[in-house]
C-alpha cells in the first residue's frame, strides 16, 4: 500500500506537463489569431478594395434596402457574409459610425481607397433625395458593367501573355541547356561554323555566363519602371506610349470613353451637379488624357460654356462623344445620350477584343514557330552542310 500511495502523486505530476503543453498550444494559436486581427485592423485604414468586391457589396446593399431593411441591419448582414477580412472590418466600422449617428456618406468617405468617389457621391445624392435604395441599384449596375468590361479586356490579354511567357521560358531553356551540348559537339569541327549558328551559340554563352546579372537587372528595371509609372509624370508617359501602340491604343481609348460616358451619365441622372460630376469623372477615369480633357471641360462650363464645344476641341475624344453631348444638350437629355454613347463604345470594345483574340492566336503561334524553328535550324545547319559536302 505505501508503494501504491507513492505512485499516485507521480501520475498526477506527469499529467501536468501535458495540460501545460495544451494550454501553451492554445495560447499560441490565440496569439496568432489576435496578431492577424490587429494586422487586418491596421490595413483596413489604407487598404485598396477590388472593384468586384465593392460591386458585390453594392448589389447586396441595394437589394436589402429595397426590401425595406434598415441601413444598419443591412450593413450587419453584409458584414457577416463578406469573406475578405479587411473589407469586413471596414464594413463593421462603417456600420458602427452609422449606428452612432454619422451619415452613411461621411462614414464611407473615411475609406477613399475602399469606396470610389463615385460611390460616395451617389450615397450623398441618395441621402439628399431620400432614394438611397434606388441609387444603390444604379451604382451596382454601373460597377457590374465596369467589372464585366475589365474582365473582358483582361481575358483577351491573358492568352497572349501566357503564350509569350511560355515562349520566353522555352527559348531560355534551349539557349541555356540545349545549345551548349551542340556547341560542345561542334568544338571538334575543323571547318568554320555558319554565321547563323555562331550567333546562336554566342547568345547561348552570353546568357549562360550572365544569367544572374540579367535577372537582377530585369528585376531592378521593373521596380524602377513601376515606381516611375506611379508618379504623375510617369502616368503621362505611359498613356502616351500606350496610345501609340497599334490595336492596344485604340482599345484603351474606347475603354476610357465608355467609362467617361457611363460615369458622367449616371452622375447627372442622380442629380449630382455638373462640376462635381466632372470632378468625379476625372478621378474615376484612370487615364491622363481624359483627366486633362475634363479639366478643360470644368473650366469652360464654370465660365458658361457648353460641354460639347469643349469636347469638340479635344483630339483624344472621338466625334461620337461630341455629337452625343450636343444632341443631349439640344434635347435636354444629356444623361440619356451619354448612356447611349457608353453602350456604343462598350460594343466597340467587345468587337475589338474578339477580333484581337482571334488575330493574336495565329500571330503568336507563327512568331513562336519562327523563333524556335530558327534556333533548331541554326543547330542542325552545320550537319546539313557537312552532309552536302560529303555528298
Amino acid at each position: 500500500m505505501p508503494f501504491l500511495n507513492q505512485n499516485v502523486p507521480q501520475r498526477a505530476t506527469k499529467a501536468k506537463p501535458s495540460a501545460a503543453k495544451g494550454g501553451a498550444s492554445v495560447g499560441f494559436w490565440e496569439g496568432q489569431k489576435l496578431a492577424k486581427q490587429r494586422a487586418n485592423e491596421k490595413r483596413s485604414k489604407t487598404a485598396k478594395i477590388k472593384l468586384a468586391a465593392v460591386c458585390t457589396f453594392t448589389q447586396q446593399l441595394a437589394s436589402m434596402l429595397d426590401s425595406g431593411l434598415p441601413l444598419v441591419s443591412a450593413l450587419a448582414a453584409i458584414e457577416e457574409q463578406t469573406e475578405n477580412p479587411v473589407f469586413r472590418i471596414i464594413i463593421r466600422d462603417v456600420r458602427n459610425d452609422v449606428a452612432a449617428g454619422t451619415s452613411f456618406s461621411e462614414a464611407v468617405a473615411k475609406y477613399p481607397r475602399a469606396f470610389p468617389s463615385l460611390f460616395v457621391s451617389m450615397v450623398e445624392a441618395g441621402e439628399a433625395s431620400g432614394s438611397l435604395a434606388g441609387l444603390m441599384g444604379k451604382v451596382a449596375t454601373y460597377f457590374e458593367n465596369s467589372v464585366r468590361l475589365g474582365k473582358k479586356v483582361k481575358g483577351a490579354m491573358a492568352y497572349p501573355i501566357a503564350v509569350i511567357t511560355l515562349a520566353i521560358v522555352l527559348i531560355n531553356v534551349l539557349l541555356i541547356f540545349v545549345i551548349p551540348k551542340f556547341a560542345e559537339m561542334y568544338s571538334d569541327f575543323d571547318k568554320e561554323l555558319p554565321k547563323f549558328t555562331q550567333w546562336v551559340i554566342g547568345a547561348s554563352k552570353l546568357l549562360q555566363s550572365n544569367i544572374l546579372y540579367i535577372i537582377v537587372a530585369f528585376v531592378i528595371l521593373a521596380w524602377i519602371l513601376r515606381r516611375f509609372v506611379a508618379t504623375p509624370r510617369g502616368r503621362i508617359a505611359k498613356d502616351k506610349f500606350l496610345a501609340k501602340v497599334p490595336i492596344v491604343g485604340p482599345l484603351i481609348r474606347k475603354v476610357a470613353m465608355a467609362r467617361f460616358c457611363r460615369t458622367y451619365a449616371i452622375l447627372l441622372r442622380s442629380g449630382v451637379p455638373i462640376l462635381r460630376a466632372l470632378e468625379i469623372v476625372s478621378k474615376a477615369s484612370g487615364n491622363t488624357f481624359v483627366e486633362a480633357g475634363v479639366r478643360d471641360m470644368s473650366r469652360d462650363v464654370s465660365q458658361g460654356g457648353q460641354l460639347s464645344d469643349t469636347i469638340a476641341m479635344l483630339p483624344y475624344f472621338p466625334p461620337t462623344v461630341k455629337h452625343m453631348a450636343r444632341a443631349g444638350e439640344s434635347t435636354g437629355n444629356v444623361d440619356g445620350m451619354m448612356d447611349k454613347a457608353a453602350d456604343f463604345f462598350d460594343n466597340e470594345v467587345n468587337t475589338t477584343v474578339d477580333a484581337l483574340t482571334s488575330l493574336m492566336q495565329p500571330i503568336i503561334i507563327v512568331v513562336l514557330g519562327v523563333v524556335v524553328g530558327g534556333i533548331v535550324i541554326a543547330m542542325f545547319l552545320p550537319i546539313f552542310n557537312m552532309a552536302s559536302a560529303v555528298g
